[in-house]
């Protein structure tokens, strides 16, 4: 619809420049633009009559084939542009979601690290504590036997300490005769004994 009028008003203006001329100066090359010919203005009228029936038709024809060809064409962009923002959209939201997976999984696997270490600071703990209570019971159980072997000993020491008399009595008085064996070695035993309970103690 612009188009034309753009058209009529570049006509009119270049007929109005012509005019401007001296009708002389184009007469004889151009009989049509001289001004003072009776047929100027018949030319006029046929002239407008033309261009209103060439504007007429293409107004019917040619210019709604165009309109539909732009509208089309301005249909199939900004079709295009909703597709372009809904891909933008969908690949910002794609994002979005890689990134909060991203950081879930840094948090899932922090945790996991985090109860392993937990895991084995507990079982580090009871290993440790069983260790102590088994040392404790290891212990314990040397203590008992350094103490029954301590009793044995005590309880075969007097039998170690009688012999041990006897044989020491037999020879120092062996010429005396046996009637003073019995005497000297009861307090050779007495004074091994005395001194052998000072010692246990």
């Amino acid at each position: 619809m612009l188009i034309p009028s753009r058209k009529l008003n570049a006509s009119l203006a270049a007929a109005i420049a012509l005019g401007s001329l001296p009708g002389n100066a184009w007469a004889a090359g151009m009989p049509q633009l001289d001004f003072a010919s009776p047929y100027l203005l018949w030319q006029i009228v046929w002239g407008a009559l033309i261009f209103a029936v060439f504007y007429i038709l293409l107004s019917r024809s040619a210019l709604p084939k165009i309109e539909t060809v732009l509208a089309h064409r301005r249909k199939r962009v900004e079709g295009d542009l909703d597709i372009a923002r809904r891909a933008r959209k969908d690949a910002d939201h794609a994002i979005d979601e890689l990134r909060k997976a991203k950081h879930d999984a840094a948090a899932q696997a922090q945790a996991n690290l985090d109860k392993v270490v937990q895991d084995a600071r507990i079982a580090a703990e009871a290993q440790t504590k069983e260790m102590g209570r088994r040392l404790q019971a290891d212990v314990a159980a040397a203590e008992e036997r350094i103490a029954a072997s301590y009793r044995a000993a005590s309880d075969s020491l007097p039998g170690i300490v009688n012999d041990t008399a006897r044989v020491l009595t037999a020879k120092m008085l062996q010429p005396a005769g046996d009637s003073v064996e019995p005497v000297a070695e009861g307090a050779i035993a007495a004074f091994v004994g005395k001194h052998v309970a000072r010692v246990s103690r």
